[in-house]
């Protein structure tokens, strides 16, 4: 029998996330008790019920949406950097190579960030940790602006770096671990909301600005970039902190006052904190030491391999399948295609970054409805597609409105397929499949694995499209992107509808890895293990 999120249909009693135990099952919820012994209202119950589901999605949404506002730092940087990039070049009159290096260091630099985010988030918590992401981009940003010389600039950009490793890795752990199971999948897809948001904001910054003095609009391109993460300081005052770290820490009252804000039944409660003790190893007094959590993450069970395989994979496929280099280098890419003026270019940037925005809404309706595999299955086809037909128009059609009007549509159907799966699922996936003993350090890695490949496309794209022309290198991102579909058939397992502690079940027997459904049994075993 399937685990469903917090949902069942019919009149049978319910147990752990919401499976139906039948009337002669020990695990009774505790509602049902206070049904048999009390008399109530059923119209004044069931507005209750809705007033506090109301409120309560409602505050979970806006957790989700403070957590993801320092995406919109990542976001931001990338799209602003296409265009500031060029008038960066005319003003500092900096080399074709200082330029990839100037692009792609913010994405190796940011693996600090995320390798020290994991033991910084399980210090200080998942809260202040997006906090202090904030406070280093805004410091980084801020001597980028007032740049005199390419070294300056640099020293500002590895501060940024650092600053979008810590926000980037910790924003998805945070929203799982504070989410219903049900709309888990949603809203730990806001990050890459806000990331396709700061993007199309980079673009049209780039438009805006792009008609002032050339030493002076890349700067306030840059500039702009600071603004989100004053709104960050704001939302620390209001969102609360994960209820798992607070177990972790032995705040057992605060984390259950925080699960009685995200989650609508009460009796629900109670089987999440019992799930997190179990998980955390509180209820057997088991505490694991930080040199502990890196051993098994360096030498780890069978299970924990496949967690790290399917991780630390779906990781580098999102960006090795070229995604940063399309949006990071849409100019140079659109200008290879035919258009020549700046402001034409930039222009069409901005319909990249519509595109790129609009799909990632069609992503969070679908990934708790669809699934994670069938979107990932979608995404990875569809991209393999754009990527081959971008190639194909480079290489093969000769100059006139025809390859402008392919090249635009083939980058757009990329941006378009990468949003609509691999883009979400991927972060969504790496926050949900660790345990919790693991999560931290385990996203930072994914994290990790994440930026580097990141860093690698964008500091050898030109280097790569010089040798061997940019249509040839979108034939080999299409490639890759092939075989990313091959890697979500075989390592990718379902994880819709399941709670954090069930999903761990999926990767303890090789035949549950295929995405079949945990077993009562199996949940059974969870919750009476030792």
């Amino acid at each position: 029998m399937g685990l469903m999120g917090v949902q069942e249909h019919g009149n049978g009693e319910m147990g752990m996330s919401g499976i139906s135990l039948g009337t002669k099952n020990k695990y009774k919820r505790m509602d049902s008790e206070q049904s048999e012994d009390q008399d109530f209202d059923p119209s004044h119950h069931h507005h209750q019920r809705e007033d506090r589901g109301s409120s309560t999605r409602k505050y979970v949404f806006a957790c989700a949406v403070f957590a993801s506002l320092n995406n919109v730092l990542l976001g931001y940087d990338v799209g602003v950097m296409s265009g500031a990039i060029i008038f960066i070049q005319k003003d500092l009159k900096i080399t074709e190579v200082q330029e990839e290096i100037l692009i792609g260091i913010l994405s190796i630099v940011s693996l600090f960030g995320s390798l020290a985010g994991g033991k910084t988030s399980d210090v200080i918590g998942r809260k202040w940790t997006m906090g202090l992401a904030a406070v280093v981009f805004q410091i980084g940003a801020a001597i980028m602006t007032v740049a005199p010389s390419f070294q300056v600039l640099m020293i500002g950009r590895f501060l940024a770096g650092v600053g979008i490793g810590l926000g980037v890795m910790i924003a998805p752990v945070y929203i799982a671990e504070i989410s219903p199971t049900v709309s888990r999948g949603s809203l730990t897809s806001f990050p890459e909301i806000f990331i396709n948001l700061g993007i199309l904001l980079g673009y049209v910054s780039n438009y805006a600005f792009s008609g002032l003095p050339v030493h002076i609009n890349w700067r306030i391109m840059l500039a702009v970039g600071i603004l989100p993460s004053i709104f960050i300081g704001f939302a620390l005052f209001i969102i609360p902190e994960s209820p798992r770290w607070l177990v972790m820490q032995n705040r057992i009252e605060e984390a259950r006052t925080v699960l009685l804000k995200t989650n609508e039944n009460e009796a629900e409660v109670e089987e999440r904190l019992a799930e997190i003790l179990l998980a955390a190893g509180i209820s057997n007094t088991e505490k694991y030491e930080e040199k502990a959590v890196w051993h098994e993450l360096l030498r780890p069970s069978p299970a924990t391999r496949r967690m790290l395989v399917t991780g630390f994979g779906i990781q580098c496929f999102q960006q090795i399948t070229g995604i940063d280099a399309t949006v990071y280098y849409s100019p140079e890419i659109l200008k290879g295609a035919g258009i020549e003026s700046d402001s034409k270019v930039l222009a069409a940037t901005v319909a990249v970054g519509v595109t790129k925005t609009v799909f990632i809404l069609v992503a969070i309706i679908l990934i708790d409805k669809l699934g994670r595999k069938p979107l990932l299955y979608l995404s990875t086809i569809g991209m393999t597609v754009c990527l081959f037909s971008l190639g194909f128009t480079l290489t093969f059609l000769g100059k006139g409105q025809m390859r402008i009007l392919f090249a635009l549509l083939s980058v757009c159907g990329n941006v378009a397929f990468f949003s609509v799966g691999i883009g979400p699922v991927c972060w969504v996936l790496t926050s949900e499949i660790f345990p919790l003993r693991l999560r931290a350090q385990a996203a930072a890695l994914g994290a990790v694995g994440n930026r580097v490949s990141s860093g690698i496309v964008a500091m050898s794209f030109l280097s790569v499209s010089r040798a061997i022309s940019v249509g040839g290198t979108f034939f080999i991102f299409s490639a890759i992107s092939a075989l990313s579909v091959l890697f979500v058939h075989t390592f990718v397992p379902e994880t819709k509808g399941k709670s954090l502690e069930q999903i761990e079940l999926l990767f303890q027997d090789n035949h549950e890895w295929q995405g079949s459904e945990v077993e009562l049994g199996d949940v059974e075993h969870l919750v009476q293990k030792e």
